[in-house]
């Protein structure tokens, strides 16, 4: 059986290959191409990605594997892989670079993938293709990158006897031996470098990073749901401008905390979302954004957050580095409990709400902490009746990743329909307490508003059960023209009872 040797990898070239278009004589007399894969085939680095993986499998066991770096990035790699399987079918491919694969593979050119990435992730990537007639890949020991893989090549293609694509500063040195140079996706920076220094290089695709990726990817549009911290200092009637100024910076901070948890959130959840019907357009599931800017960003939108939470106040900041710390651990680990995910979910906005009155030193009326979590835990639990009526009607089955069932479906829109009504019911309770008598002269009027809930979340329970709901229900609210018009008139409502 014909093998393929390299770097300590060995593998036979019929288990990974799948070519079935027999050679020419004039292609077989040409230089075998060679293909990098993070970054070049694929808009992705399997490293990141595998810790991740990791780290959304066993937080613990992603941190520990980082002591194998003592071993070196090989070990790593080795260490990474051993515990995340990712799913290779989904990862997002340069179209390009495909396209060129597959067209010197039908005239019977010899194809390889040599990669810096483990050797078992890329030979199942390789398998899973059917594109290649061999692998070359880090094996735990030696990390194949840079001046390695160069080598490597040398020796077994001869120098200048390979073509090579990459994307890397790394793959300079590969350049420098290769018969061709071919690039894809590299930094504006290295692409004039290798311009200036080979200037036949085919320039086979180029990344366009836009402001608007960056912006859909730390999801400004859920930054509505921090709205929330200005809703104290209104209940109470402080409506100058230095309370409306602190509500903006606690708005602020509570929206580049909020950022920095959806970058990671979206990091972990990479495989999952590339699954989803929508969700496999986020920035960093598509592709569109390196990941290694994430990583990035989550801690510089998190420093942000706390800094400007330090200018609101003390008692303020404790309150973020709390909602922090339940946004990660809910990302990490309570999204995937059966109940605990909706109660946390609720509790988090009923912490937006605690913050806003710390924020200006109000007390938190009992009245709307307990709307709040009523209201908040119905629009939870609709989030989750949406993702399985969703599934349902794909005919997916049941999600690998949550815990529910489809057959819980029942049940769940009755929890929900139970928590909005018991929302409604205590604004008629609070209408109808001495307590509105103080911040009102026409109370009366705001029994109107409970008229509107009812009819409001009546309609978002039957939207959700024809499969016709957003699968954010607070995105659904700030968008839907019904939703607005319902909360024009009760703000309408609330105005005309002062």
């Amino acid at each position: 059986m014909l093998e393929f040797e390299g770097f300590g990898l060995m593998y036979p070239v019929s288990v990974i290959t799948h070519a079935t278009v027999e050679p020419s004589a004039t292609a077989l007399g040409e230089r075998p191409l060679v293909i990098d894969l993070d970054g070049t085939l694929i808009r992705s680095d399997c490293l990141v990605e595998t810790f991740f993986a990791c780290l959304g499998i066993n937080p613990a066991q992603a941190l520990l594997a980082m002591l194998s770096l003592r071993r070196g990035k090989a070990a790593l790699k080795a260490e990474l892989t051993g515990h995340a399987k990712l799913d290779v079918s989904r990862l997002p491919l340069n179209a390009e670079v495909l396209g060129l694969i597959s067209a010197e593979k039908a005239r019977g050119r010899r194809v390889y993938l040599a990669s810096a990435a483990d050797q078992a992730l890329v030979a199942e990537f390789a398998h899973n293709s059917g594109l290649f007639d061999g692998v070359f890949a880090s094996d735990g020991r030696r990390n194949l990158s840079g001046r390695a893989k160069a080598a490597v090549l040398c020796k077994t293609f001869g120098e200048g006897g390979f073509d090579y694509i990459g994307n890397d500063a790394a793959d300079l040195a590969i350049w420098e031996k290769a018969g061709r140079v071919l690039v894809a996706d590299a930094p504006a920076a290295l692409l004039r470098r290798v311009v200036a220094r080979w200037p036949d290089a085919q320039i086979l695709s180029k990344r366009r990073l836009r402001a608007r990726t960056y912006l859909k990817a730390i999801r400004v549009h859920h930054w509505a749901k921090n709205l929330l911290v200005f809703v104290p200092a209104l209940a109470a009637h402080r409506w100058g401008l230095a309370d409306l100024a602190t509500c903006l910076l606690a708005f602020l901070s509570f929206s580049l905390c909020a950022s920095s948890v959806y970058v990671t959130n979206d990091l972990v959840d990479l495989s999952r979302d590339r699954a989803h019907s929508t969700k496999r357009h986020r920035p960093f599931a598509a592709g569109t954004i390196p990941l290694l800017h994430g990583v990035a960003m989550a801690p510089v939108l998190l420093l942000g957050g706390l800094l400007c939470g330090m200018l609101v106040g003390s008692a303020f900041l404790l309150v973020l580095l709390a909602y922090y710390a339940g946004t990660v651990a809910y990302s990490l680990v309570i999204k995937r409990q059966m109940l605990l995910d909706v109660v946390t979910l609720a509790g988090l906005y009923g912490l937006r709400l605690f913050a806003g009155a710390v924020a200006v030193d109000v007390k938190l009326s009992a009245w709307l902490g307990t709307f709040a979590l009523f209201f908040f835990a119905c629009l939870a639990l609709v989030k989750r009746c949406a993702e399985l009526i969703e599934r349902e009607a794909a005919g997916q089955g049941n999600p690998g990743d949550r815990d529910y069932r489809i057959g819980d479906l029942p049940a769940l829109l009755a929890i929900a329909a139970a928590s909005g009504f018991i929302a409604v019911l205590v604004v008629a309770l609070y209408v109808d307490s001495p307590a509105v008598r103080v911040l009102y002269t026409s109370p009366n009027r705001l029994y109107l508003t409970c008229v509107i809930l009812l009819y409001w979340i009546g309609r978002v329970l039957m939207l959700t059960q024809r499969n016709e709901m957003h699968d954010d229900p607070l995105i659904f609210t700030v968008t839907d023209r019904t939703s607005l018009a319902c909360g024009v008139a009760c703000l309408g409502i609330v105005l005309a009872s002062l």
